[in-house]
């Protein structure tokens, strides 16, 4: 299938350091791919130590002596209202360019398009209505919390959905007054590029933003172990994570990761199995199965599996794969022929693990590009890879249960604690299995439908900290704490005596 790639796009992207567009220092770039066909569109700068270092620089000076982090709560939110203002003028676009740079369909990127805009919305109104602690002692002292950004921000964003997670990000970390180097995911990095022109039409002041292109190995690296950077925010692969942990501890720096996940979706006898149904079949195949809380484990209780799975099946044969940008497509192409390949191995283990009853390799009409077919094996063991591993792609495994407790050790056996879906209509159970299920964020009767004052994140492998609401500015920010003496300071009075060493009267 050949495309035409969308108007008007650069000759290559650039990073973006202290209000230019500039190429890599050494002028290295590497080759970015239209995974519809797998086909090289455009080269993109090459980001080292070197470029970090620039864009580090820039972000420190803009920190220290610009006007960004001076500014009222209230001049910064006018800003990041701008910049919602302008992402939601061009959400088409974005759209477009994300669809070509990603394979997500068009109309799933166009959603993604206009949640980026309103979490600038959401972190704009959040740092005008935020209050700090007070504390008073009556009559001795008032003490109270005194929030401070941290400094230059080093945010590291997945290549699922880009431009969305950027501003997930980049929203709280300038909303806190924060300046910034993004350092996106070489597989997309068409989109990111757009962040420069809109945060300087919004009046953003040069050096607060700044974004280096690059591979995880050299930028990423080197902006995790920089001196200058205080706090790294990552989202992506849970071994990633374990680098950037051991690479950011000699500098004690502040770390939030929301890393993989493999979450359960748990269907009970007594759920609503049409709106279980059509929940776990989004969950799954929605944004190319590409997705860290997807539901890619079905855990189905006994007396309705069959029924479910003929059910499931029928709908994952259904599914519309097809070119990304055809508002009809459902399913599009995998981001790279790198995870295509990795998503293939898994469902080749597969078919030697369990039952495949939909899909298990590349649909009829697509012979090039990264597509495959919607995947969905059943009778799967707890035991097996496609049950344990995550393989963040249009591939679910459905395992019966027998009892409630069956069915809670099933969802907390593996590494991941992430998300959890569960489908009951016994209010009790719905709660208990809440509270025990080990996942960071869990839905009762729904699919994933976020609140953004709520907490993101996950438990054992899946994450390190929480963000979304208050929880952004808590860490983006140091919270100071300042205490103020209301009448005199009784202090111990050393040097005085053995008396008065111990007295806390008031000199005369």
């Amino acid at each position: 299938m050949t495309r035409n790639a969308p108007a008007g796009l650069p000759d290559r992207i650039q990073h973006y350091i202290d209000g230019q567009f500039v190429n890599s220092i050494d002028g290295d770039t590497f080759d970015v791919l239209n995974p519809s066909t797998n086909e090289v569109y455009i080269q993109a700068a090459s980001g080292k130590q070197a470029d970090i270092d620039l864009a580090v620089s820039a972000a420190k000076r803009a920190f220290d002596d610009g006007p960004w982090r001076m500014m009222l709560p209230r001049q910064r939110s006018r800003i990041l209202h701008k910049i919602a203002d302008l992402v939601e003028s061009q959400d088409k676009r974005l759209a477009e360019l994300e669809t070509w740079d990603t394979g997500l369909p068009v109309t799933q990127a166009l959603g993604q398009a206009q949640r980026a805009a309103e979490n600038f919305r959401f972190f704009a109104d959040l740092i005008v209505a935020q209050s700090d602690d007070t504390y008073k002692v009556p009559g001795r002292q008032v003490n109270y919390v005194n929030r401070k950004p941290k400094g230059v921000a080093g945010l590291i964003t997945p290549w699922n959905t880009p431009f969305m997670l950027e501003s997930w990000k980049l929203a709280p970390a300038l909303a806190a007054g924060n300046t910034v180097v993004l350092k996106p995911a070489e597989f997309t990095p068409l989109s990111a590029s757009l962040w420069a022109e809109t945060f300087r039409d919004a009046g953003v002041p040069d050096g607060v933003f700044n974004l280096v292109n690059g591979f995880g190995e050299t930028a990423g690296d080197a902006l995790v172990k920089h001196p200058d950077v205080p706090l790294i925010s990552f989202t992506g692969e849970s071994r990633t994570g374990q680098v950037i942990f051991g690479n950011a501890a000699p500098f004690l720096k502040g770390l939030s990761m929301e890393l993989g996940g493999k979450s359960p979706a748990v269907v009970f006898a007594d759920a609503d199995l049409g709106a279980a149904l059509d929940a776990t079949v989004f969950g799954v195949f929605s944004l190319n199965g590409e997705r860290c809380t997807a539901g890619s484990r079905i855990l189905v209780e006994r007396s309705v599996y069959d029924e479910f799975v003929e059910q499931y099946a029928e709908r994952a044969k259904n599914i519309i794969v097809g070119d990304p940008g055809d508002a009809a497509t459902e399913v599009g192409a995998l981001v790279h022929p790198e995870h295509y390949d990795k998503v293939m191995s898994y469902i080749e283990l597969g078919k030697g693990e369990a039952r495949l009853v939909a899909g298990g390799g590349r649909p009829d009409g697509f012979p090039v590009g990264n597509y495959v077919a919607p995947t969905v094996f059943v009778d799967v063991k707890p035991d097996a890879s496609i049950f344990q591993k995550e393989i963040f792609g249009p591939v679910v495994a459905i395992t019966p249960f027998d009892s409630d407790a069956e069915a809670l050790a099933l969802a907390n056996g593996v590494e991941y604690g992430l998300a959890a879906y569960i489908w009951t209509n016994d209010l009790r159970r719905a709660h208990n299995f809440a509270q025990d299920v080990e996942a960071g964020m869990v839905w009762l009767n729904s699919n994933n439908v976020r609140d953004l004052r709520t907490p993101f994140g996950g438990v054992k492998a899946s994450g390190l900290g929480h963000e979304g609401g208050y929880r952004s500015i808590d860490f983006y920010t140091d919270s100071q704490a300042v205490h103020i003496s209301l009448n005199d300071a009784h202090s111990p009075r050393f040097g005085r005596g053995p008396d008065a060493a111990t007295s806390f009267k008031t000199q005369k």
